[in-house]
């Protein structure tokens, strides 16, 4: 029979919690750990712990305790200063008193002048032709 057809009471794998040893090497690092916790919890405004409750926490004896908080907008309001709009003054729409931003392109017309035709090389790949040579070169290619 293999292990997987097997039931759970004969696996290999221990899921029980080992009990905690109390040594002064593991109580002087938890103490560090503690100190650079309450650090943090104090930044972020939390409450800060004891060892033993620390200890108890970072073990899985107890879970933090979530507290509701409603939401509260914001009740202050941003009002821009009334002289800002006079120390620098909006462009507008660029046509204004102080001139355009730029100068408009100029559009490129075609006269019709340049290109004889247009030709169909391979499959519907369509080639401008500009002279007689452009369009004997393409009569005379294979597929």
């Amino acid at each position: 029979m293999t292990m997987h057809l097997m039931s759970p009471a004969y696996t290999t794998t221990s899921t029980r919690r080992r009990k905690v040893k109390l040594t002064k090497a593991n109580i002087a690092k938890w103490e560090t750990e503690l100190r650079k916790y309450n650090k943090l919890m104090k930044r972020m405004g939390s409450a800060k712990l004891t060892l033993e409750e620390y200890i108890d926490k970072v073990h899985g004896k107890i879970k933090p305790k979530k507290v509701f908080k409603p939401y509260e907008p914001d009740t202050s309001v941003y009002v821009r200063d009334a002289d800002h709009r006079d120390r620098y003054p909006s462009l507008g729409d660029g046509f204004g008193p102080r001139g355009a931003v730029a100068a408009p392109k100029e559009r490129n017309e075609y006269t019709g002048t340049l290109i004889k035709g247009i030709a169909t090389m391979h499959k519907s790949n369509a080639v401008p032709i500009t002279d007689g040579e452009q369009a004997k070169e393409i009569a005379r290619m294979r597929r």
